[in-house]
């Protein structure tokens, strides 16, 4: 089970989890053993929130099939154990990205004190490129 948040949990019933064979280079061992984990979600045959479904639908990842499926392949380990413990966490990850809610924006002013330091660093500077001119002997 992911526990996504205190009131939204993914159960393992939704998730299918399969094992295969790892790509890549291996020895002896590759040929006989799968320990790569192949997840599959589907998004919409889910329990999650309707908010999560339209957000995780909406979003145009490579993860995210156009079906709506979450397909993700996890072989960076040699035992198929902590290739399903990598697959899960991703899926967790994936999610809780995709549905973060950004805060909006308000806009601000600048203070007074604010505004008079910007113009006295103005004159300052000012002043000295003024100073900068040729000397006129009169």
């Amino acid at each position: 089970m992911i526990v996504l948040s205190r009131n939204v949990t993914i159960s393992d019933a939704e998730i299918e989890l399969s094992a295969i064979r790892a790509q890549g280079a291996g020895g002896q061992h590759v040929n006989k053993s799968s320990t790569a984990i192949h997840l599959r979600f589907d998004i919409h045959a889910s329990s999650l929130p309707e908010f999560y479904k339209q957000r995780l639908l909406a979003a145009s990842h490579h993860l995210i099939t156009p079906d709506g499926v979450v397909i993700i392949k996890a072989q960076e380990h040699r035992s198929q154990e902590l290739n399903r413990e990598a697959a899960l966490k991703r899926l967790e990850n994936l999610i809780n990205e995709l549905t973060v809610v950004e805060k909006t924006r308000r806009a601000t002013r600048p203070t007074l004190a604010s505004k008079k330091r910007r113009l006295e660093g103005k004159a300052r500077k000012a002043s000295t490129k003024s100073l900068r001119g040729k000397v006129r002997g009169d």
